[in-house]
């Protein structure tokens, strides 16, 4: 993946937020009431922060993944594995930072006053991107720092690597059901969001561990 598309996704973030800065509020709206509400009725926003926290944290946030993309993989004890998935791993960092650039702009968007249907984007937007995390998933190479890290995927690079081909695919599946959630039911996305995650976490865990129990079972040690 190319070096660059990160920073660009950064000063992306920053233009946006100097080009409005000026036309912002004294405080912004950056969290809505998601419950369920009645059809054709915005959710209304329930927590709020400074326009200098509204504009520029997520900037800030942004600068601290791209440094993270570069420094991990130099003080990771098993980063010459980086070199096996580097293209996963850039890969999983940059969506992760489109979908918070995103989530940024939609904020500058309602601070600005113009409608924005949060319980929609909100959901689509979580679940493309465990749709893509999940397709680079099975790529990831044994780590300290990224991809589905339980005592069970550290203690064994064969439970890891069968938990990351099964993750993927609970991923994948889970994010498809919170994209349909968010255009099919809106009013109730949020739940469908949290429980899918919920259920996905809750597998990925419980599948490492029962391939850690199979692995010290004497049956399966070579004789």
């Amino acid at each position: 993946m190319r070096k660059w598309i990160p920073l660009l996704i950064v000063v992306a973030a920053v233009i946006a937020s100097a080009v409005v800065y000026s036309r912002l509020p004294a405080t912004i709206p950056t969290h809505w009431e998601l419950s369920p509400h009645p059809p054709g009725t915005m959710p209304q926003p329930n927590g709020w922060s400074s326009r200098m926290v509204g504009a520029w944290a997520l900037p800030v946030f942004l600068v601290g993944m791209w440094a993270l993309l570069r420094v991990l993989p130099k003080i990771d004890p098993r980063g010459s594995n980086y070199a096996k998935f580097g293209g996963a791993f850039d890969g999983i960092i940059v969506s992760i930072m489109l979908f918070m650039l995103g989530m940024h702009i939609f904020i500058l968007r309602a601070a600005l006053g113009y409608p924005v249907a949060i319980e929609r984007v909100v959901p689509v937007g979580v679940g493309v991107l465990l749709i893509v995390i999940g397709n680079l998933l099975p790529r990831a190479r044994p780590n300290w720092f990224v991809g589905i890290r339980t005592p069970w995927t550290l203690s064994s690079d064969r439970v890891w690597e069968k938990t990351h081909r099964v993750g993927g695919q609970v991923f994948v599946a889970g994010g498809i059901l919170i994209v349909l959630a968010g255009f099919a039911v809106q009013q109730w996305a949020h739940v469908v969001l949290i429980t899918v995650v919920l259920v996905c976490t809750a597998t990925v865990l419980i599948y490492s561990y029962v391939e850690w129990k199979r692995e010290q079972s004497p049956a399966s040690v070579p004789r």
